[in-house]
């Protein structure tokens, strides 16, 4: 008995013992290249796992404010050289009542970052870090301590540079940070991805009045309706059809995917010659619209589906919906065309999702309609309505297929599709839209009208309505809703008769002057005549003169995005105020094809030497930051490091404003401690 008491007490003690030990971070580390040569810089990484309900206090607030800041303290030693202050990546922030003041933390995960130089080989990097992690479950926090030794490092020798080499540049980032950052810019892309889909539907929902599809709604539904034993055979048969509809356009998507995914969006984004075919598409599928000519397949191939439906079963309404899609061809081809032309230049899963959504917006009013045949009375009738729809098209098509010579004309300097041409181009195309709603202008399939019906006059109004907004854009109007698509402002500039921006700011308004000739200022220019550079290194040598911290702006010709920060963000009076003022600009365009001399080749991480303006900065947004998105904006110290983890595509101008001033504040901290 006396055993067993004291077993039960020892069991006690040690329970209560292990209870009041808590460890909920546990730490680990790791290094950003395994092998480097003295004079290589590195990062030192270290990473917290932290359990749920907990978080851990970062290292960047105020020490004094109360809670136990992270530290990190380095046994001095002549082997390596620290280069700058650790840095938190993606702590979050906020403003606790119970310190009176803003702290930064983390949860479920942290990381810290320090930068050293290599000096001598053999490195010993030693210390000892201090932390507290607090719960709000029941306001519990627990400090704690540890040692790190990084001793998995090897040094392969000097780090001398061979006079001519051409160096790599190197990684500021673990190349296993890749994955978590790719996972972050299609969290940012999931809007302009929804975006697409419901473009995608519209385009099916179009397709559907077009006079290929819309005679084809009442003959299939009353097909199934007469075919079928009972109802509910019916309507299940509506189904398979719609599901095998978006079983035939989806497949094209998907192999677009497959093979035009990837590494070649980029070809395609940017290479005169995919974009001058798609061009060249665009205006071919707009001919055939406006009624010069017919896409048709061959009679030979849609027969052979044709007589394949006929066999009966889920097979035959699977080619009775194959026969749909040829038939309608020369209708929902050049929609079709343009989606997947427009998809294969973006996102890996555009093209599927797009095809979904164009064939998801057919499918339906054939399932609908056999679901609810009493609906089949409201439908409209057929008549020169659908060809007008058809033509409507062609026009718009004709629109869009300037935006891929654009971004050609832009990528290569050709200067023949500037902003006053393009939009020149766009008000010609709308206005004639316009007139043909009032049946001035006859096609060679139309019906001429006697009288113009209200619908029509008031599409009219509208056109001409949206022509009267381009006009000023000719002069320097910013057309803020248009960004994205048209060529920038910057092309003509020179006679811009606007001399303010969104905000009534006067764009020459205490603007910083370069006293020095800018390197490549001859094919670029910043939004709102700001000053800047093109070239990293001078933008470097130059913020150490100036003494200012550098704002780098990865973009592209061909970005839609960017065009829509400078236009909708830049423009704001707070964030030209800090451009202007705060930093030296440094632009860095990743598609442009511009030829480097040789002696300004450099090689990858990827082994391939790049040798254009655009592969040389794209190389180093990829080998430097581990991104390879537009935009990305990224803030540095004069001596090229991060001032704070970088930040893409966001039109909150606030969120904007914050990411410059945490940047500048950073950078006099730094200054201040040297």
């Amino acid at each position: 008995m006396k055993k067993l008491l004291v077993l039960c007490l020892f069991i006690s003690f040690a329970n209560l013992l292990q209870a009041q030990i808590l460890k909920p971070a546990k730490w680990h580390f790791d290094i950003s290249k395994k092998e480097v040569k003295t004079g290589d810089e590195i990062d030192l990484i270290f990473y917290a796992d932290i359990e749920p309900d907990w978080y851990l206090y970062s290292t960047d607030f105020d020490a004094d404010l109360g809670p136990t800041v992270t530290t990190f303290t380095f046994a001095k030693n002549e082997s390596f050289e620290l280069k700058g202050k650790i840095k938190p990546i993606g702590s979050k922030k906020k403003f606790d009542h119970t310190w009176n003041g803003e702290i930064t933390y983390f949860t479920t995960k942290a990381e810290f970052r320090q930068t050293i130089k290599i000096l001598k080989t053999n490195p010993i990097i030693k210390g000892t870090f201090e932390y507290q992690v607090c719960t709000n479950k029941d306001g519990k926090c627990v400090p704690g301590d540890g040692e790190f030794d990084f001793n998995q490092l090897k040094v392969l020798g000097g780090g001398e540079e061979k006079k001519n080499e051409i160096k790599p540049i190197e990684p500021e980032k673990d190349k296993n940070k890749v994955i978590e950052k790719t996972k972050i810019r299609s969290e940012k892309k999931n809007e302009s991805l929804w975006g697409f889909m419901f473009i995608a539907f519209l385009g099916g929902l179009s397709a559907l009045i077009t006079p290929c599809v819309f005679p084809m709604i009442p003959m299939t539904v009353t097909f199934f309706t007469k075919q079928s034993s009972n109802r509910r055979q019916g309507i299940f048969k509506a189904i398979i059809f719609g599901l095998s509809i978006i079983l035939i356009y989806t497949i094209p998507g998907t192999l677009v995917a497959i093979f035009g995914g990837g590494d070649a969006a980029n070809f395609l984004s940017t290479h005169w010659l995919p974009n001058i075919l798609f061009f060249v598409i665009f205006v071919v599928f707009a001919l055939s619209f406006l009624g010069l000519f017919e896409i048709v397949l061959p009679s030979s191939l849609v027969n052979k589906v044709d007589a394949a439906s006929d066999r009966g079963g889920y097979l035959g309404i699977f080619f009775m919906a194959f026969t749909l899609a040829l038939v309608s061809f020369s209708c929902t081809g050049p929609i079709v065309g343009s989606l997947l032309v427009e998809a294969s230049r973006g996102h890996l899963l555009k093209p599927i999702l797009g095809m979904f959504s164009f064939s998801l917006a057919i499918a339906l009013p054939y399932t609908l309609f056999a679901i609810f045949p009493s609906w089949m009375k409201s439908l409209p009738k057929s008549g020169s309505w659908l060809n007008s729809v058809k033509v409507v098209l062609g026009f718009l098509e004709l629109a869009l297929s300037l935006k891929f010579l654009s971004i050609v004309d832009q990528v290569y300097h050709w200067g023949i599709l500037d902003r006053d041409v393009f939009l020149s181009l766009w008000i010609v195309i709308f206005a004639m839209i316009g007139f043909y709603f009032l049946g001035k202008i006859i096609l060679p399939h139309d019906t001429k009208e006697e009288k113009i019906s209200v619908p029509k006059m008031i599409l009219a109004i509208l056109t001409f309505a949206f022509v009267v907004y381009l006009i000023p854009g000719l002069f320097g109007a910013p057309l803020h809703p248009l960004a994205g698509y048209l060529p920038p402002e910057t092309t003509i500039e020179d006679r811009n008769l606007y001399s303010v921006n969104n905000n009534g700011n006067s764009k020459s308004e205490n603007l910083t002057s370069i006293e020095e000739p800018v390197k490549y200022s001859n094919l670029f220019k910043f939004p709102y005549q700001l000053q800047g550079f093109f070239d990293y290194e001078q933008a470097l040598a130059y913020s150490k003169k100036v003494n200012k911290p550098i704002f780098i702006d990865f973009t592209g010709h061909g970005c839609v995005n960017c065009r829509e920060m400078e236009s909708r963000v830049w423009g704001d009076k707070e964030v030209l105020k800090r451009l202007q003022n705060d930093y030296v600009l440094l632009g860095l365009y990743v598609d442009d094809k511009t030829d480097l001399p040789e002696q300004e080749w450099i090689k990858g991480n990827d082994g391939k030497t790049k040798k254009t303006i655009g592969a040389k900065n794209s190389s180093f947004q990829i080998d430097r930051y581990n991104n390879n998105a537009q935009p990305f904006y990224v803030l540095l110290n004069t001596n090229g490091e991060r001032l704070l983890e970088p930040i893409a595509y966001d039109l909150t101008v606030q969120s904007f404003v914050d990411f410059l001033d945490l940047g500048l504040k950073n950078f006099k901290e730094q200054k201040t401690e040297e």
